[in-house]
């Protein structure tokens, strides 16, 4: 079985760092109870949900995607690049410790949700939280495992994977990257055939691929809708008070594609 590994929501989620967005007040229980529905659709999909230990004392613990890389039987601890999640990685370490080998990120900062997997290459976005030291450092680890690393631009979002992300095969067989037009250029990524999100449906652009189930932000009808007519199994999941703290589907798990 598939494996998601996820935190719990932090009683502060409401102090949060915040880059691109303004902030408004979040409600810490209807954010614990829409990453309750979120855990329950990973375990839909075909996940075996392992919860990794509860930082309750930092606001951005439950993102526990930016910590870590899971890349087949490797597990690297990256440097978040803002100094409130450095100590969250530890956490990280400790519960991946058990399932992975395990390797850490020594140089500068990165965030794993700015490295977008398509097959044997990796993405990495150059962004606020992600710099060319980490995006180096990330390479020495990665190039002995046979995957190539490429350097990707993105423009108005906190991640790249805010602003892409690979669905896998359709349908048809053809290897699909679902984007959002404001956030990235589709023309960098080699091998996908592009599919744009709906432009009032942005947030769509992350959604969380779990075998052939996508796991996909409630209020984005239009994006849900292109994505089941390419034969995709779709499960639509409310997540905006997560979302006032600059959060996506795939930002809360990190998923061991290993059955």
């Amino acid at each position: 079985m598939l494996r998601a590994f996820t935190r719990a929501v932090s009683p502060r989620l409401a102090d949060c760092e915040l880059t691109h967005l303004d902030r408004v007040p979040i409600d810490p229980e209807k954010a614990v109870h829409q990453h309750a529905t979120y855990e329950q659709a990973l375990a839909k999909a075909g996940c075996d949900i392992i919860r990794l230990a509860e930082l309750p004392d930092h606001p951005d613990a439950v993102f526990v995607e930016d910590t870590a890389l899971l890349i087949e039987g490797h597990a690297v601890i990256t440097r978040p690049g803002v100094a409130s999640r450095a100590s969250e990685t530890e956490s990280s370490a400790a519960g991946l410790a058990a399932h992975f080998e395990m390797h850490r990120l020594e140089d500068g900062h990165l965030d794993g949700g700015d490295v977008l997997r398509i097959g044997h290459a990796l993405y990495v976005g150059r962004s606020t939280r992600t710099d060319a030291a980490g995006i180096a450092a990330l390479h020495r680890i990665i190039a002995p495992f046979g995957y190539r690393m490429v350097e990707a631009e993105l423009r108005d979002c906190l991640h790249l994977k805010s602003g892409a992300t690979f669905l896998g095969l359709d349908a048809a067989g053809t290897p699909v990257l679902l984007y959002s037009a404001r956030s990235v250029d589709p023309d960098q990524f080699a091998g996908v055939e592009p599919l744009a999100v709906d432009e009032r449906e942005a947030a769509a652009a992350n959604c969380l691929r779990i075998g052939t189930t996508l796991i996909v932000p409630a209020g984005s009808p239009r994006t849900a809708e292109a994505l089941r007519h390419r034969g995709f199994e779709v499960l639509e999941v409310d997540v905006s008070e997560l979302q006032k703290a600059e959060s996506g589907v795939t930002c809360m798990s990190l998923i061991d594609e290993r059955a």
